[in-house]
């Protein structure tokens, strides 16, 4: 389930709302010192001085831009289309161009390529392949279900109130955990979408109460929650409330957990961690749950039991693969 109802398509992000703020993943903030150029509804705009080196757009060319622009990405009417004098790039025959959309107070640039001979407008994407995107998750002191020493880890941003993620949990672990037990290991992080699921960080909370003295305890109020999540919404959030916390003190008595500490965690409700878990994964670029990261490659949503089975077949032969690779090296 998405924290927000914004829908990513293709390169860019759109809220399409005349007045409503707009926004592409990863722009910059826009420059507001240079010269003056030309918009698509006729307006003026400010954007940077022609560099050394290049020359001005011709108006019939930055018309042919914000036009193939507009209609590439479905730009509404209400959005300006500013078009930036070019400068040199790094982009061997080609130079870079800053298109912003602006919509009343609020703009968003993004880069783009235009060719030498002004003939092709291109982008170029870039991605961090510098680092491993598990080193940048924190699993320290993380609940771990399977095999603790597994060469294949899935890291699960879950939020016990949604139901996506009540179903992902049940294929994984009713279904798939039996057959890969022994060569993964499986980690849950909190992504609660709150907004939208007023329990959702309480039972966040009563199960890292549960983890902090005992694994499994966190596992089995993980596997209720999920299992159970309309009977303990109840008809209110206080009840909802009640029923986590009833249900967290049965695990600690079943456990044998110190139950004074374990009562003291559920009472004072410290939303710290769980805020922290929520802004690394709005760092990942996650918003929505349940999101996975298999050593690395993400899935987002209920991914089906086959496809999963494929993904986590293809995982172990690669482990099995880069550990020969490593031993080979070391002879």
């Amino acid at each position: 389930m998405a924290r927000s109802s914004g829908i990513f398509l293709s390169l860019f992000t759109w809220v399409l709302l005349a007045g409503t703020a707009f926004s592409l993943q990863g722009a910059a903030a826009p420059q507001k010192t240079g010269s003056a150029a030309q918009t698509s509804n006729g307006q003026s705009a400010t954007t940077p001085a022609t560099p050394t080196g290049t020359a001005s757009l011709s108006p019939e060319l930055v018309h042919r831009i914000q036009t193939e622009i507009r209609s590439r990405y479905n730009v509404p009417p209400s959005v300006s289309v500013i078009i930036s004098d070019p400068k040199p790039g790094s982009t061997p025959d080609y130079d870079d161009l800053t298109i912003t959309l602006t919509n009343g107070t609020q703009s968003s640039p993004h880069q783009f390529l235009l060719s030498k001979d002004r003939k092709t407008l291109a982008q170029l994407e870039k991605f961090d392949v510098s680092q491993d995107i598990m080193s940048q998750i924190d699993v320290k002191g993380r609940p771990v279900r399977g095999n603790p020493e597994a060469k294949v880890t899935i890291v699960n941003f879950d939020d016990f109130q949604c139901p996506f993620c009540s179903h992902m949990h049940s294929t994984l672990f009713s279904n798939v955990f039996k057959d890969y037990a022994t060569k993964v290991k499986i980690i849950y992080k909190d992504y609660p979408l709150f907004e939208i699921h007023p329990w959702a960080i309480h039972a966040a909370i009563d199960g890292n109460c549960l983890g902090d003295q005992n694994n499994q305890a966190y596992w089995d109020f993980a596997d209720y929650v999920h299992g159970n999540q309309k009977m303990i919404a109840g008809k209110s959030r206080e009840e909802a409330y009640t029923n986590l916390d009833s249900a967290a003190k049965d695990q600690g008595q079943r456990h044998q957990l110190d139950q004074d500490k374990l009562q003291a965690c559920i009472k004072k409700q410290d939303e710290s961690t769980v805020r922290a878990s929520i802004a690394e994964g709005d760092k990942l670029g996650i918003d929505s749950t349940p999101t996975m990261f298999i050593n690395g490659e993400r899935f987002t949503g209920a991914v089906p039991e086959d496809e999963l089975r494929a993904v986590l077949d293809r995982a172990v032969a690669d482990s099995k693969q880069q550990a020969a690779t490593s031993a080979d090296t070391k002879k």
